[in-house]
């Protein structure tokens, strides 16, 4: 038995040491399962729910505006424990990070499901949001210590595939999960889902980052880490760029039960069903970027060509939704909303890829900043969406508009991808 801080080759897979194709080889796909496990963790955790939204609102006695909070609660979890959980895995290595805060979110999910009023429901949703952060930030720090470059973002594309089934498969699930129970059935099987992974992280993942590539430093360090990610104008351009690109996808997830179901009248299986449909559409996109697009056009171009889909998308959203073209069903919408959420498979493989390409020495604090702004303005983006009551969707691609210029801004003002040379990608 090895003592404190010393490593056995079981434990400390070769994948720690310089990257390469043998390198890769040496993670398995077993890795990469389990590190799309984790990343799948916050899709479970919200979209499973979403179809449940308006009975929560029945069955809480709370006005929708409020049931919206347990999403941003989560949200807000999410965001905040990245900022604590990201440079914990930077000082004392991912594993044991990552299995404290999954046993954490199985409690918090279990108790989520007997809450009695929206009051409580909304503060343990907040845990749950905080714990459940150790999975998003750790797996992508974990990324980072398996690979770099263009191969780092070809992976990012490939965890959206497998993360990406998740929303696909939550609204469908949560839809069938109705048929026989209540709302609260489902936060029984997130626990289930909790349990699972903690189990298949404790057997499977092993230790990426070595002991010499571990910062000993305490809160003083970690801050002045981030202060110096921040002081990065390109990293932070990416880094706010992709947390806006996020909003506008989280304004979509928060409003569209209530748009779908109470504005178009469609049941929570058809809700869930076009819900999956646009979750197809982002993996599909997202795969033809890693497959095809990496390594033959620019990730800036991508970005780009992918900032500016979205925000086209929003602007005819918003036209539709505010009557422009008088009165629209809800095939327009949903296609409108279809081609929004496919362009995030440009936008946020590729906002990660170029943040963390700077960002070699410290990869679990740069995932925690790039990880909590993307909650954070998220947060502050769902109960925007809903301001006008449930009778219109016109707040929803308001949010997603701004969300959409803000990004681009964010994306020419700091990034400024002129300046890049046509390898500078590559070579990072």
């Amino acid at each position: 038995m090895p003592e404190r801080g010393q490593t056995t080759e079981h434990q400390i897979p070769k994948a720690a040491e310089p990257k390469g194709p043998a390198a890769l080889r040496r993670t398995g796909a077993l890795v990469t399962l389990v590190l799309g496990g984790l990343t799948a963790v916050p899709p479970l955790s919200m979209d499973m729910y979403l179809p449940a939204l308006p009975e929560v609102t029945d069955a809480l006695h709370a006005p929708a505006a409020t049931v919206q909070l347990t999403l941003t609660a989560c949200l807000m979890g999410m965001a905040l424990g990245q900022l604590v959980v990201g440079p914990m895995s930077d000082k004392w290595g991912r594993r044991r990070p990552l299995l404290i805060g999954l046993l954490v979110y199985i409690l918090a999910t279990a108790i989520c499901a007997f809450a009695p009023t929206a009051e409580l429901l909304i503060g343990f949703r907040l845990l749950q949001g905080l714990a459940g952060a150790a999975g998003i930030v750790i797996a992508r720090a974990i990324v980072r210590d398996l690979y770099d470059g263009v191969e780092m973002a070809r992976f990012f594309s490939t965890l959206m595939l497998i993360s990406g089934v998740a929303p696909v498969v939550a609204p469908l699930i949560g839809g069938q999960v109705l048929r026989f129970t209540d709302w609260r059935g489902i936060f029984v099987v997130l626990t289930g889902v909790g349990i699972a992974l903690t189990l298949l992280v404790w057997r499977r993942l092993p230790e990426t980052l070595a002991p010499e590539k571990r910062h000993s430093g305490g809160t003083v360090e970690a801050l002045r880490t981030m202060r110096s990610l921040l002081a990065d104008r390109v990293f932070t351009g990416y880094m706010i760029a992709g947390g806006f690109a996020f909003a506008a996808l989280f304004a979509y997830i928060s409003a569209s039960p209530f748009v779908i179901q109470e504005i178009y009248g469609a049941s929570p299986q058809t809700f869930s069903l076009l819900f999956g449909v646009n979750s197809v559409g982002l993996i599909a996109v997202g795969q033809i970027n890693g497959k095809v697009l990496v390594g033959r056009v620019s990730l800036n171009k991508a970005l780009a060509f992918g900032l500016t889909t979205i925000t086209v998308a929003a602007t005819a959203l918003l036209l539709m939704t505010a009557g422009v073209f008088g009165e629209v069903g809800l095939f327009p919408v949903a296609a409108g909303l279809f081609v929004l959420m496919s362009a995030m498979g440009l936008a946020m493989p590729n906002t990660q890829s170029l943040a963390l390409t700077r960002t070699p020495h410290a990869a679990g604090s740069a995932s925690a900043l790039l990880g909590t702004t993307s909650f954070l303005i998220g947060a502050i983006a769902s109960p925007l969406v809903g301001i006008a009551g449930e009778d219109t969707a016109v707040p929803m691609a308001v949010v997603q508009l701004v969300c959409a210029l803000a990004a681009i801004a964010c994306f020419v003002g700091l990034c400024r991808p002129w300046q890049h040379g046509p390898t500078e990608e590559a070579d990072h």
